[in-house]
């Protein structure tokens, strides 16, 4: 959501190299996120590697379909995203869970568990074919707009999948790597990583989110949310605006 508007608005690079510089630093820090997630057994991993099936096809589509489109059309879609993804962070989202496991959650084993205050809360899966199908959406948004789509994820396995927000969220960054490498690569194949972008912009992202790591638990987690908000909205309307200049 930062990378692509600050290197196109600020930086005046071309949104094609500035997504596929963010689909490199997606897939650093996805990788460090990752590593802690799973050693704190929040992560499904075998839901994800079910669901990567659909973003990975979404990624290979998407990566097709940015090549018809134009940077006006692209820089309207990231706008339109950045205001969607403004109005999702209002909702008040609670935790839901599935009282049945879909039959595919039951041959396959999706059904896991996951700590919570010195418990082991044990949890069923819903909705699965449903779930694959937003996953291929959410591939192809992330291959479009250089993103992780991780709001998208988020909300198939949160809403429709009756997943814990704890693990749906743990599970997304773990997907969102394989989703970005998957984008990553066919970007690469075109020529449309450079180097001279990706490198620098990469190794600011990880300082950064080892930086942010430290400082959030001092901080409001209200006031952010609401700072993040601002910024956003501000942001989508002058991706829109130069969208529209063409």
């Amino acid at each position: 959501m930062i990378v692509v508007p600050v290197l196109t608005l600020v930086f005046g690079v071309d949104i094609r190299y500035a997504v596929a510089a963010s689909l490199i630093s997606i897939i650093a820090t996805s990788s460090g996120a990752a590593a802690s997630f799973l050693k704190d057994h929040l992560t499904n991993v075998r839901l994800a590697i079910l669901l990567e099936v659909g973003t990975v096809f979404g990624a290979m589509s998407g990566f097709l379909l940015s090549t018809t489109l134009k940077s006006s059309s692209l820089f309207l879609c990231f706008g339109g995203f950045l205001l969607f993804s403004a109005v999702m962070m209002f909702r008040q989202k609670k935790d839901s869970r599935a009282e049945t496991n879909h039959p595919w959650s039951e041959k396959l084993g999706l059904h896991s568990k996951f700590p919570e205050k010195g418990e082991w809360i044990h949890y069923k899966i819903a909705n699965v074919p449903f779930g694959l199908i937003s996953m291929y959406v959410a591939g192809v948004f992330s291959a479009i707009l250089g993103i992780g789509s991780g709001i998208f994820k988020i909300m198939a396995m949160d809403g429709a999948m009756k997943v814990p927000m704890k693990v749906s969220s743990a599970t997304s960054n773990f997907m969102i790597g394989v989703t970005a490498s998957a984008s990553a690569g066919a970007y690469f194949l075109r020529g449309d990583i450079k180097p001279e972008i990706a490198s620098p912009v990469a190794i600011g992202i990880i300082v950064g989110a080892w930086i942010g790591a430290k400082v959030m638990p001092k901080m409001n987690a209200a006031s952010i949310r609401k700072v993040f908000i601002v910024v956003m909205v501000i942001v989508s309307i002058q991706m829109i605006m130069k969208g529209l200049q063409g």
